[in-house]
Parts: C-alpha cells; structure tokens; sequence
C-alpha cells in the first residue's frame, strides 16, 4: 500500500481501517477507482458510520480531482504542477515563482468584459489547491502531533461554504429570464417555476444539466390526503381552501382524486413514473441542453401548465415536491453561491414550509424582482419583504436586500422614437423608478431592520443585455449584479488562500532550526494575552445574558396579562366569516398554523398562527436587543463586536525585529485568529436562528396537547367545542408556558456563551503550543510555495479591495 492511502485514510480520520487497504494491496489508482463500489467499500470498512464518513470523503476528493484535473507531478521533485494550457515541465521552482510575480489583479472591466466564468481568480484557486496538494505529500509521515495538526488544517481548506441568494418575484415579473441572463444561459433556458422551491447551483462534476427532485414523504402526503377528504372538500369554488385541494388531487390523481377514499390513493400505481416518491429518495434528471431537461421537469414544478404542449404531459407531480436543486455546468458564478427561486411565502404543508422558513433564514442577500412599470407601487412584493422580515432578519443571516426592477427596457407610446430619444426615456424612467422605490421603502416599517446602505435597487433589461440595441451592457445592470455574484465567490477563494498562507507560514516556519528561548518567550506572552482576551469576552457575554433575561422578565409579564385577548382575537374574530368553522379546523389540524389563499392568488398564502400571535409579547421584548447582539451587517459583529476585537496582537508583534525569528509562526497565528473568529463567527449566526424561534417554538410545544384533544372533537357544536378546548388548555397553562419560554431561550444564550469560549481557548492554545513548542526539524523547505501563495494573495487581496 502506498503513502496516498495511508496518508488519506489518516487525514479523514479513518486510521483503523488502514490494515484492511494494505492486505488488498491499494495504491492510490486503485483507491480512487473506489468511488461508487458499494460493496467493495463495505467489506473494507464494514462499521456503517466510518463508511459515511469514507464515501463522502472520497466523493469530496473526486469532485476536487475531477475539476482541477492536473497531471500531478512528483511531490519530491522541485517542480511545482501546473493548471494552464502550456506545460510546466522542466520549469525551476524559482522560473515559475517569476510567472507567480507577474500576476497582475484586473479590473471588473476587464472581469466582466470575459463574461461570467472567465475570472482568473478561478485559475489562482486552482494553482494554490494544486500546491497544497503536493505540501500535503511532504509532510512526514511519521506520527506526530504536528504533521497530524497539519494535515487536518489542510484538509480543513477544502470546506465547500456557500452563500445563498434568495430570490422573490410573482410569476411575470422577469424572474427566469433575469437569472437566466445573470448565470450567462440562452434566454429560455430556465422557466418560470411557481410552486416549488428551486435551487440553481454550479455542476461541478460533469457537462450536464441536473435536476435533483426531492419529495414529500409519504407519510405527509397520506396525512393530507385524509385531511381534504374529512374536513375539506366541501364543494365551493370561491372557497381557496376548496380550489387548493381540488388543483392539487386533479394534478396527481386526474378523475380518481375527488372519487377514492385516502387509502385507495396511496395505491402504488399511481406512483409508477415516481417510485423515487414511495421509498423516499431523491429523483436525478439529466439533459445535454437546458431547455430539454425545463421539459421534463415542468411536470413536477409547474401549477398551471401554460400551453397545449404541458398540458399533454400526463399526471402532474408538483404537490408531491418538496425541492428541486438544479445543477449548471460552466456556471462559474454559481461555485460557492446557490440561487433559489422561492415561492412568496411558506406552504401548507409542513415539511415544506420548514424548509422554506430554513432557506429564507440561510439567505445573505434577498432579490426581489418586480415589473419596473409598478415596481414602487407593488403590494405583493412589498408584502414579501414584511412578511418574511423575521426570518431574514433576528431569525436569518439576510445583510443585504436588492429591490430589482425588470423590463427597464420599455418604451411604447413615445415622441421621439430615435435610437438617442428611447435611449433617453430609458435611463429617464430607471431614474423616476430608483427614486419611488427608495421613497417607498423609506416609509416602511421594515426599514428599521435594513440600512439605506444594505437596501440597492437595480434597473435591469434582459433583453438590452442580450441585444444592447439601445442601452450599453453597463447600462443594463445586469452586469452589476454578476459582479455582485462573483465577489461572494471572491470571498470563499480568498479565504482559502488565506488559509493555506497561514499553514504554509507555519510549515516553513517550523523547519528552521534555533529560537528556542525566543519561541518561550513568544509562548508566555501569546497566553497571557489570550487569558485578557478571553476575559473581555466573557464579560460582554454575561452583560448581554443579564440583559436579555431583563427584558424577558418583562415580556413574561406582558404575556400573561394580554395574551388572552390575542387569543380570543385568532379563535373568536368579530368577523369569523363563512366556513370559519373549517379555517379553526385546519389551524387545530396544523398546529396552529392556518394558511389560506390572499386574494385569490395561489402563490401568496395569508397565515393566521396562534403560536406567534401568543408569543409575540415575548418576542418584541428581545427584538431590538437581538438585533443589537446579533447583527447581520457584515461590518458588525455579535456580542457588542467583542468577538472580533479578540487579538493576540501577533500582526504587531511580526512587525517587532525582537521576534524575527518567529515570524512565520506569527503569520501562521494571525491566520488562524481570522479563521477561528470567521467560523465562530458562522456557529452563532446558525445558533441564533434557533435561539430566537425558540420563543415560539417552545409555545407551540406548550399548545400541541389542546390542539391535538380539538381536532379530535367533531359533530354538533364541535366549533364551539374546539374553541373551549383551547381556551381551557390556555388557562391553565398561561403561567408556566411564558416562564418556559423565556428559560429555554435563556438556557441557549448560556450554552452558547459556554461553547463559544471553550472553542476560542481551545483552538488559539493549541495553535499556540504546536507553533512554538513542538519541534518541527523533519518539516520540508516550502519557501518557494510560500512566495508564490503569497504572491496569489495579494494579487486577489487586491483585486477585492479594487472591487470595493
């Protein structure tokens, strides 16, 4: 067995298995022909979870493979492997630390000019992945903590973090032709998708469109099935509730929908085309063409299919889908960012609308695209921004929203129809419509989540984009909104050549011989200053736990004084309407939740939620402070910024002739500071998703026992049955459930404190005792690696900051 196993199997953790690769005889050919050999694999390793942990590291490594695709030289030799089109070979590693040099940042001009996947940015990524691959070769394959240490920090560069854009916009107002535009597909490519929620993303493995469809389970199904059979097909045509159930049965069921009973539906012939659907597992379609696989895949997104040609389609499954995950080849924009296409509000069925609060909740950036003609006066998508507010915001990531305004390149009924005169009205009319949309949002409530700075509005033509027969391409705005993309993906190279700079300090640092009473020196100073450090820290936490249990205390308070009459306002309304008996019905059915067509339109659900109606004394209490503790805005940082003023100060102390002999170890730790504050940095903006829904969630919890003895009752007065249920169940537990709630929430602020300083101390101390106390005399001379990964740094460091 040779050191590519060896080393492999070390580096994901997988030691004990090295025995039974040896005793077959593996090289690293053989190994990576592994892939997708269940079988094999599993007589390997035949623990179920290791092998996981295997499979998935090795897909990891074979996407790696397959992308940069190098002839991988010698990892002893003196030459480093090149990722270009003209041969390295023969080449000093002093001749191509000169290419290195020579490297120059562009401007997004010239980026854009290459259009999207052209960066060169793209093709440093991939040299200093390259390099690091043949740095992970030399290191000594003796056991030691070290080269182990080293291992796993390169391996650690590999991590795939995406940024999400959510994108919002009702069906007409330019969604698909705008992404089209955006990710460089002929117009057409993607069509429009109005049910599900659809997520667009690089292929990375091969040159195909993929469509991942992922359903409901069956078990979710069947429940809905029962409950339009029992409680709500009623026939009524202008009852929503009615039109849903009865769209969705015709779409999957065709006749037999309104005519068999629950369980003669689960049948599995109704299910032939899909038997992904009945074993719970994911469909995978492909095609060459974009436009071929949108054909195949109309069935399982579209509600309404819009011609002769989709109405031939046979059974429709869109009720069935729970996402779609597209897959792009060439889309280079899309590496490390993922679109998503999102229906304008959660869904009735549950699984889909978590997932939908989820994505939401993930999104950095939100779109929302409207017709330009009434972008300002749009209700619908100034409705989207208010209702999903607390789930982009105290509940989410969202640092940046972007109000995009279609089909800027209109011009009918005008004077002057001269290419300068509609060229003018053009831009003239962007400009009205920049200005209404600004004055709009400044008269919203929501502006006090969202800064003038994080609130940009776009006036983009598609069409313009592709013909520029009146405007140029800058004037289009689309090319702002690529370069947009391509700086969330700037950020994730950047960070990995970050990385990769500050191990590559630390291996060359490691390999010199002499500072051993300096290196102590170092050492002592590094943990005193940590111990401070972690000191302002903890103090900021402890502050902010006692402010938040302030003002809960308050909010408890609140709660168990006027939260009856919220009750009493969601389940006995001075106008309940017609069928409020079957809306009371649904809400007890759905935990609370009851979810209804707006207006007639099938793709805005109104909402009616006991639980946060119930929960929303407690949750305004905390609101500002969560927000002030939490911020999304990317300059700002949790905890009053005391996270990212910890600083063990090593950029000065490099600075410092006195530690000369140090240096490298202080670049190594300085590197390691930023990193450990960035993925800290991402635990809490995760935990704090939890930590603020945790308030209603644990409501809903309190609640669940009336909702689930309501739905039981049925017959003569069951209205007026349920509504007693609920009040009763309330009554008695109205003076524990807040004092519940406000402890959960105040029990996760704890853990987190706890967790947060743990890793901090944990991770700074052994970087810390492995620079400056672990000899490092078998570590190999990376100076020439070091220089040209230095030298990409600041080439893309530049570039970044020229971008800004």
């Amino acid at each position: 067995m040779d050191d590519f196993v060896c080393d492999k199997l070390t580096e994901w953790g997988l030691r004990e298995w090295i025995g039974n690769f040896a005793e077959e005889g593996f090289t690293e050919e053989s190994f990576l022909c592994l892939d997708d050999q269940e079988e094999e694999i599993a007589k390997l390793i035949p623990k179920m979870g290791p092998r996981f942990i295997f499979k998935k590291r090795l897909k990891l490594l074979m996407k790696e493979q397959n992308t940069a695709n190098p002839d991988t030289a010698d990892a002893s030799a003196q030459v480093i492997p090149s990722t270009s089109g003209t041969s390295n070979e023969g080449k000093s590693k002093s001749d191509l630390q000169g290419e290195s040099n020579q490297q120059q940042s562009q401007t997004k001009k010239q980026r854009l000019a290459k259009g999207p996947g052209s960066y060169s940015e793209e093709e440093t990524l991939t040299k200093v992945k390259e390099i690091m691959r043949c740095v992970l070769k030399k290191i000594p394959h003796r056991r030691n903590n070290l080269s182990d240490f080293l291992r796993r920090k390169i391996h650690d560069l590999e991590t795939d973090e995406r940024e999400v854009v959510g994108v919002f916009g009702k069906t007409g107002a330019g969604k698909s032709s705008l992404i089209n535009a955006v990710i460089g597909l002929p117009s057409g490519s993607i069509s429009a998708c109005t049910s599900a929620l659809i997520k667009v993303e690089a292929n990375m493995q091969n040159s195909k469109y993929e469509a991942i469809i992922e359903f409901i389970t069956k078990e979710e199904w069947r429940d809905e099935l029962w409950f339009s059979k029992n409680f709500g097909l009623e026939k009524d045509d202008d009852d929503p509730e009615y039109r849903d159930i009865v769209e969705k049965l015709s779409a999957v069921y065709g006749k037999d929908g309104k005519e068999k009973p629950p369980d003669d539906l689960m049948d599995t012939k109704y299910f032939k085309e899909i038997p992904e659907f009945l074993v719970s597992k994911e469909k995978i379609l492909t095609a060459k063409e974009a436009k071929k696989l949108f054909e195949r895949l109309i069935r399982y997104t579209r509600t309404n299919p819009d011609n002769a040609g989709d109405k031939g389609a046979g059974r429709w499954y869109w009720p069935l889908v729970k996402c779609v995950t597209i897959k792009v080849p060439n889309a280079d924009l899309l590496k490390h960012v993922t679109l998503v296409d999102l229906p304008g509000s959660g869904d009735t069925n549950k699984s889909r609308d978590e997932m939908w609060k989820t994505v939401v909740g993930s999104c950095s950036t939100i779109w929302i695209v409207t017709d330009i003609n009434r972008a300002a006066s749009d209700k619908e998508a100034w409705d989207i921004l208010k209702d999903a507010c607390s789930y982009m915001v105290n509940g989410g990531q969202c640092n940046q929203i972007h109000f995009i305004c279609t089909k800027s390149d209109c011009h009918d009924n005008l004077e002057d129809t001269s290419k300068a005169g509609i060229r003018d009205f053009i831009l003239k009319t962007n400009q009205q419509a920049n200005a209404k949309v600004m004055k709009e949002f400044n008269q919203l409530k929501v502006k006090k989540h969202f800064s003038e700075e994080s609130f940009k509005v776009f006036t983009v033509s598609s069409v313009e984009f592709l013909n520029q027969k009146y405007l140029n391409i800058e004037e289009t705005e689309i090319p702002k909104l690529q370069e947009f993309l391509q700086e969330l993906n700037d950020c994730h190279m950047l960070n990995y050549v970050s990385g990769a700079l500050g191990i590559l300090s630390l291996i060359q640092g490691a390999s010199l011989r002499g500072g051993a009473e300096i290196k102590k020196d170092v050492c002592t100073i590094l943990e005193k200053k940590m111990t401070g450090e972690l000191d302002k820290v903890r103090n900021q936490m402890v502050e902010t736990y006692q402010a938040f249990e302030k003002c809960l205390n308050e909010g408890v308070e609140k709660s168990e004084n006027s939260c009856e009459k919220v009750l009493e306002s969601v389940i006995n309304p001075r106008k309940p309407g017609r069928g409020f008996h079957k809306t009371l019905r649904y809400l007890v059915e759905h935990s609370g939740i009851h979810k209804a067509e707006k207006n007639k339109n099938p793709n805005k659900k109104e909402q009616k939620n006991l639980n946060m109606a119930l929960s929303s004394y407690l949750t305004e209490s905390i609101d500002e402070k969560f927000k002030e503790t939490f911020p999304n805005e990317v300059n700002c940082g949790p905890f009053n910024g005391k996270l990212n003023l910890f600083s063990l100060d090593t950029k000065t102390m490099k600075m410092n002739p006195e530690y000369k002999d140090v240096e490298l170890q202080l670049e190594f730790l300085n590197a390691e500071e930023v990193k450990m504050k960035k993925k800290l940095i991402k635990i809490i903006r995760e935990r704090k998703k939890t930590i603020y829904s945790s308030l209603m969630t644990t409501v809903e919890e309190s609640m669940q026992e009336c909702y689930d003895d309501a739905k039981k009752l049925c017959g003569t007065n069951s209205l007026e049955k349920m509504k007693e249920t609920i009040k009763k169940h309330f009554q008695d537990s109205k003076n524990h459930m807040f004092k519940i709630a406000r402890d959960v929430m105040l029990n996760q602020l704890r853990e987190l404190r706890n967790n947060i300083l743990k890793d901090l101390k944990e991770t700074m101390k052994e970087s810390i005792e492995l620079s400056l106390k672990t000899s490092g005399y078998s570590m190999p001379d990376v100076t020439a690696e070091l220089d040209m990964v230095k030298n990409h740094y600041k080439g893309l460091k530049g570039s970044a900051e020229e971008d800004r």
